[in-house]
């Protein structure tokens, strides 16, 4: 194993929130009562590819016009996509990495809580979707939130219903590059899902889980599964 890593401190994580100028604010507001969500969309493609300040600020903007809710500080990358964000609630100091793909539904819940980093190329079926504050996605790490019955056996699996199942991830939690969440788990509070897993069951608070399909590991340094049994509160 290489040695020589350097520990340096965290940026994002502890940012605080700086309040968005008021005239974004006000912009917003207008698109919002002048457009609806397809109009704001696909004004939305004008600034999807831009690299500058202009092209970023007119992101957030947009993504402030449309969605149920967006705080201060939203970071969204370049080729960041999406489907219904106007059932989207999104919290402060939210980056989305670029070409990230956000795949709502019409009568569905997102929700992206404080500070939360997501990497570039990240996908979430967020038909039934909660992260909660300071969650951490890798790149390329995914969600997927429902699933086809398969039944009846008769006809191709892609006509038969769809059963969205909700995928919760809460706070502090950390979930590594690659990795898979499957329909219907919850990962707990400050826990770790190592790159490339694939989570098919609910993982525990501050556990780490590793593997295909994941498995738990060990628990994280300082976490007393024991105090946590008696209802201790470790944080």
């Amino acid at each position: 194993m290489a040695e020589g890593g350097r520990i340096i401190p965290a940026m994002h994580g502890r940012q605080e929130p700086v309040p968005d100028p008021p005239h974004e604010v006000e912009l917003a507001a207008a698109l919002r009562a002048a457009e609806d969500p397809k109009r704001l969309a696909e004004l939305y493609g004008r600034f999807s590819q831009g690299e500058g300040w202009f092209d970023a600020m007119m992101r957030r903007v947009l993504f402030r016009a449309a969605a149920r809710q967006v705080g201060d500080g939203l970071q969204v990358g370049v080729g960041v996509g999406f489907r219904h964000w106007e059932t989207f609630e999104i919290g402060s100091r939210v980056f989305i990495g670029a070409q990230a793909y956000i795949q709502g539904r019409f009568d569905g819940t997102c929700r992206i809580g404080n500070h939360v980093w997501i990497g570039p190329q990240a996908y979430f079926d967020a038909r039934d979707l909660v992260l909660e504050d300071y969650v951490g996605w890798g790149p390329g790490a995914r969600v997927l939130g429902s699933v086809h019955t398969g039944l009846p056996i008769d006809v191709p699996i892609i006509q038969t219903d769809l059963e969205i199942r909700p995928v919760r991830v809460g706070k502090w939690a950390d979930i590594g590059t690659g990795a898979i969440l499957l329909p219907g788990v919850t990962v707990g509070q400050g826990a770790i899902v190592g790159a490339g897993a694939v989570v098919t069951k609910d993982v525990p608070a501050f556990a780490i889980v590793a593997g295909v399909p994941a498995r738990f590991v060990r628990w994280r340094e300082g976490f007393d599964p024991d105090r946590a049994g008696r209802g201790e509160s470790q944080s």
